[in-house]
């Protein structure tokens, strides 16, 4: 990631990774006060569950290696000069296969009126599943890798007019910045289904403790995002940026708990336990809301905002749970179902519909393209016969 490398340059210390003994101490803590609490009222979503801890807590390993990725996919950026190369015939094989998969699309979409031309159909369908798929995952990588490349923050900094130094000014516009930004990828992660299948990992542990703060996605460099780089475009060092991006990460470690109830009159600006409980709940009331960093004034301008209900207790996990502590099924089902949903289509607007669309407009379109294909097989059936 051009950011951390760019702050590296500074001698920046990367801090999220560097309290890595704050965060064991306090789910150690965490953990014996939980007991505690279920010695008397009995066991709850929040307690430590071994396996769900340890699938938290791999994830939290592998997520940094995220950075790694980021600068393998700046290989397909498809610029100019030999290091463009490799994108430039992604981008030349991309349109071939898009081409391929249209013609296979009109094909299939012919009546077939013997059997010669039902195997001609049949074969033009999975022709179109493999392109359709392969064309998706193409072009949302060149998307993710262009844009991560065109707006990170070296090459943002590079191109400053200015200097803000290590003054005021420069913090306040990189904390606020980084809050109000992550605050609208974190939306678009809940909005958009392609980056659904980022973060819904974070989402899927139906328990509730220190430890799932640590179950962050590792697929992040697969993602479009609002660019944190534009604030070195206006002065910010990568080093400030960098330390606003771990200060914001850190704080939000520590209101993944169930044993703060209420922080009074802290709930009215800053996230806080309470409020991002509500955001881990599966409770129609709770989806989709809370999703500041550290204020939560973000969720309340723009109208996201929801309170814990003591009427409404927090369900925590998915609306669909996974069942599975696996760590491959926990951090790629939905890109499987979603490429499902791909291959299984028709047309473009329903190829990328599946992908850009929210989720919840991609699950009620599954639903139509089950029962038509329900439909279908009856009809078919009944041909037969």
């Amino acid at each position: 990631m051009a950011l951390h490398r760019a702050a590296r340059q500074t001698g920046w210390v990367d801090l999220s990774v560097a309290v890595t003994p704050l965060y064991v101490a306090s789910m150690v803590a965490e953990n014996k006060a939980l007991k505690a609490r279920a010695a008397t009222e009995g066991p709850s979503a929040a307690d430590y569950e071994p396996s769900d801890t340890r699938t938290s807590l791999a994830m939290g390993f592998l997520s940094v290696t995220t950075p790694l990725t980021m600068a393998a996919t700046a290989l397909l950026v498809p610029r100019r000069g030999p290091k463009g190369r490799l994108g430039r015939i992604v981008v030349f094989a991309t349109a071939v296969t898009a081409l391929v998969t249209t013609i296979a699309d009109r094909v299939s979409a012919r009546p077939a009126r013997d059997e010669r031309e039902r195997q001609r159909v049949a074969t033009a369908r999975r022709v179109a599943r493999v392109g359709g798929v392969a064309t998706v995952a193409a072009v949302g990588t060149l998307a993710s890798a262009t844009s991560s490349y065109v707006m990170g923050t070296r090459r943002q900094w590079a191109r400053r007019r200015r200097d803000l130094g290590r003054g005021p000014l420069a913090w306040a516009i990189a904390l606020v910045g980084w809050d109000l930004g992550y605050y609208w990828n974190h939306r678009l992660m809940h909005e958009v289904r392609g980056l659904w299948a980022v973060h819904v990992p974070h989402h899927s542990s139906e328990h509730y403790n220190l430890s799932t703060a640590l179950r962050q996605p590792v697929a992040s460099a697969f993602g479009v995002w609002v660019p944190y780089g534009a604030m070195a475009r206006i002065g910010v060092r990568p080093s400030i940026i960098e330390t606003s991006r771990s200060l914001n990460l850190i704080y939000q470690y520590w209101i993944h708990t169930d044993t703060i109830r209420t922080l009074g009159a802290a709930e009215e600006v800053l996230n806080t336990p309470s409020h991002h409980r509500v955001h881990h709940g599966s409770n129609r009331r709770y989806l989709d809301r809370n999703h500041a960093g550290v204020l939560i004034v973000w969720d309340r301008l723009f109208g996201t905002f929801q309170r814990e209900e003591a009427a409404d207790p927090v369900v925590y996990g998915l609306t669909e749970n996974i069942e599975s502590h696996d760590l491959w099924t926990v951090s790629t089902h939905e890109y499987r179902a979603m490429f499902r949903d791909v291959a299984r289509s028709t047309n473009w607007r329903d190829r990328f519909g599946f992908v850009v669309r929210s989720p919840r407009w991609c699950y009620a379109r599954r639903a139509e393209l089950d029962a038509a294909d329900a439909a279908e097989a009856i009809a078919s059936a009944a041909a037969s016969a």
